[in-house]
C-alpha cells in the first residue's frame, strides 16, 4: 500500500496551490463528507504513476489515516501533468466495485497460423475485497486455436473475494479470418465510338 500526505486546502484558490508546487484535491466516500485537500504535486505525479486507479492509497495528515482509490484525475492538456485529483474513501468491511485493465498474454496459435486476434474488451468490472483488488487481470490467449475462437468475460480468472459484474457473456477476445484482398487489374479505357455529327462530316468528306 502507498502513502501520500495531504493538508486542508483552507481557503486558497486553485491558482495560489499551484504556484507553491501542490496540486487541489478532494475525497469523499459513503461515511466521508466531501473534503477539499493540498497534495505536493511531484508527490502525487509518483504516487500516480506507482498505483493507478487499481491501488489501495493510504491519505494521511488530516485526522485518522483513510483508505482511497484515486476516482478521476485531471490532467493539463499541454504539460500531461496533474491538475487536480478526486479520492474515493473505501468502506471498511465493505467490497469495491472497480474496472480492472486486463492483460493479453501469451501467442494465440490462430493468430500464429495468420489470422487476426480481436481485443474486444481492455478492462472488465468486478466487486472485490480491498485486500484483494488486483492491479490487472490476465487473459491467456493460448487457447484461441481456430477461426472462431472466442474468449468471454466468465473464463477470466478473479481473486477468491471478487465477483464479476460485467456481463459474463460478453466475449473479451475473439480469432477472425485472415483474407487476403486480391488486387483488381485496371481496366483499359474503352475507344470512344464517334459522335453522330463526326460520322456525318467523315460521310460528307467522302462524297
Amino acid at each position: 500500500m502507498v502513502t501520500l500526505s495531504v493538508q486542508p486546502r483552507g481557503d486558497q484558490s486553485n491558482n495560489d496551490i499551484r504556484a507553491k508546487g501542490a496540486v487541489p484535491a478532494v475525497f469523499y466516500g459513503p461515511k466521508e463528507k466531501s473534503t477539499a485537500i493540498t497534495i505536493d504535486s511531484r508527490e502525487l505525479e509518483r504516487v500516480w504513476k506507482e498505483a493507478g486507479e487499481t491501488t489501495i492509497v493510504r491519505l494521511a495528515g488530516i485526522g485518522e489515516d483513510k483508505d482511497a482509490l484515486f476516482k478521476d484525475v485531471q490532467f493539463h492538456p499541454v504539460t500531461g501533468k496533474v491538475i487536480h485529483a478526486d479520492f474515493y474513501i473505501i468502506e471498511k468491511g465493505k467490497k469495491v466495485e472497480i474496472a480492472v485493465p486486463l492483460h493479453f498474454e501469451g501467442l494465440a496459435p490462430a493468430e500464429k497460423a495468420g489470422h487476426i486476434l480481436v481485443k474486444a474488451l481492455h478492462e472488465i468490472e468486478i466487486k472485490v475485497a480491498p485486500a484483494e483488488l488486483p492491479h490487472h487481470l490476465i487473459v491467456d490467449v493460448t487457447k484461441l486455436e481456430n477461426v472462431g475462437d472466442h474468449i468471454v468475460a466468465k473464463e477470466i480468472i478473479l481473486p477468491p473475494s471478487a465477483e464479476l459484474k460485467t456481463d459474463p457473456q460478453e466475449i473479451v477476445a475473439s480469432i477472425t479470418e485472415f483474407v487476403e484482398e486480391k488486387e483488381v487489374a485496371p481496366v483499359a479505357p474503352a475507344e470512344a465510338a464517334p459522335s453522330a455529327e463526326g460520322a456525318a462530316s467523315t460521310e460528307e468528306k467522302k462524297d
